[in-house]
């Protein structure tokens, strides 16, 4: 674990690695997924069957390629009753702050008597991937499909991977709750080309969302383009900006919510007290023994935790700010006066009573957010993904005739005269 003071001569140094460290996986994936997704274009179920074979040991004509919905209901159904209220109130919470992003048309008539607008449309079809392996994550089967269902896209396809042919009932539970179309057991890169190009049993969508693994993460690169994607996720991320009257215990259990997602993940606090940072740190030590994680969380900690004594809370603000965190928690006496500072966050979690977690699960905001200093430059998962804007506009002959002259102008500048002539000839 790194430890840092801005009082230190080397700190600007210090940090600036911080800042730039790269924490992907190291291996060189690109090659085998541009051999993986060209197997699928090119021979379709076949392939899937083959790759499905090789590394989740199953065969998908034996096991079956798609879960039918009884299996969703039956799984829903056999959760414990306060289960089951939980995922229900996750989805009811999401489903209701998704709800608040469906952006409205707009039809007006300016001054020149130009007719313009917009008009929002969702998507035909979506695909989200589910990781299974490590994890099953049933809030992120609720965290894709729903802003998805809210959008109105009519066809919700859902990939996972099922190593020897099982899978969580509680994925399954939550796609029933989500109300996704249809369920296949197939994943890695080979469930994204998939999608993307379809086969002759999956049929392709328009936008791929949900995590996955580095090579998950490469074919969705690699296939942007061809379809729409929701981003590229890295490794996860905490920044926790906290005072000394915070309880050390309920910030080291912050840090570790993350750092016990992956070896990769990274987990950083910034203080203004050094007598609290020590009291964190040996917190951290503590609670990791206690981890039934403990062994991801030990390395993720080891390898990329930090802890950052700092003047002020308002001198963290511009270093968190070069940070760009995926998740960031303003743990202090006035957060918004913090928050109103930061301007790169994916996800901001204002106050001592609003642990990064609960975002993660009922709070209602999306958890699918970006990693990797991204936030400098895009958002978390919202209804905008699964929606596409088309603007539209119409002129009559004295609106054409009061603007018209400067479009013919500005043709003939560009050496276009085809485009100076369709407008020249109606004001003709």
């Amino acid at each position: 674990m790194i430890r840092l003071s801005t009082s230190d001569p080397a700190f600007d140094r210090d940090f600036t690695a911080l800042v730039n460290a790269r924490r992907e996986v190291d291996a060189d994936v690109a090659r085998d997924v541009r051999t993986i997704v060209a197997s699928v274009r090119d021979e379709g179920d076949a392939a899937l069957a083959a790759f499905t074979k090789k590394f989740d040991k199953h065969d998908l004509n034996e096991t079956g390629w798609r879960i039918e919905k009884s299996e969703w209901r039956a799984a829903y159904e056999a959760l414990d009753p306060a289960l089951r209220e939980a995922l229900d109130l996750a989805a009811a919470r999401i489903a209701a702050y998704h709800e608040k992003q469906r952006p409205a048309d707009s039809d007006t008539t300016d001054a020149a008597g130009v007719r313009l607008g917009a008009r929002w449309n969702a998507i035909a079809a979506a695909g989200i991937y589910i990781p299974g392996g490590r994890a099953a994550y049933p809030s992120s089967v609720l965290m894709n499909a729903i802003p998805a269902r809210v959008a109105g896209v009519e066809r919700l396809a859902m990939v996972t991977p099922t190593p020897n042919g099982e899978v969580n009932p509680l994925v399954l539970a939550a796609a029933y709750v989500a109300k996704v179309d249809e369920v296949w057991r197939v994943g890695g890169a080979q469930a994204i080309a998939a999608l993307a190009y379809g086969t002759g049993r999956i049929a392709a969508v328009d936008v791929i969302t949900g995590p996955g693994n580095a090579w998950v993460a490469e074919a969705k690169r690699q296939l942007y383009g061809l379809v729409g994607i929701d981003m590229v996720a890295g490794p996860s991320e905490i920044v926790v900006v906290a005072d000394g009257r915070n309880r050390p215990d309920w910030i080291a259990a912050d840090l570790l919510s993350q750092a016990e997602h992956d070896p990769t993940s990274q987990s950083i606090l910034f203080t203004d007290d050094a007598d609290f940072a020590r009291a964190v740190a040996a917190a951290v030590d503590e609670q990791i023994g206690e981890l039934s994680t403990a062994k991801v969380a030990r390395a993720s900690w080891d390898a990329n935790g930090a802890i950052i004594v700092t003047a002020s809370l308002e001198e963290a603000i511009p270093l968190v700010d070069r940070l760009a965190p995926e998740h960031l928690e303003l743990a202090c006496d006035d957060p918004q006066a913090l928050f109103d500072r930061v301007r790169h966050a994916g996800s901001v979690f204002l106050g001592r009573h609003t642990p990064e977690a609960i975002g993660d699960y009922v709070a209602g905001p999306n958890h699918v957010l970006p990693t990797g200093r991204r936030a400098r430059f895009s958002s978390g998962l919202s209804v905008l993904d699964f929606m596409k804007r088309t603007s539209f506009l119409q002129l009559d002959p004295a609106s054409l005739a009061a603007i018209g002259p400067a479009a013919v102008a500005l043709a003939e500048t560009e050496g276009l005269p085809a485009h100076a002539k369709s407008v020249a000839l109606r004001l003709d």
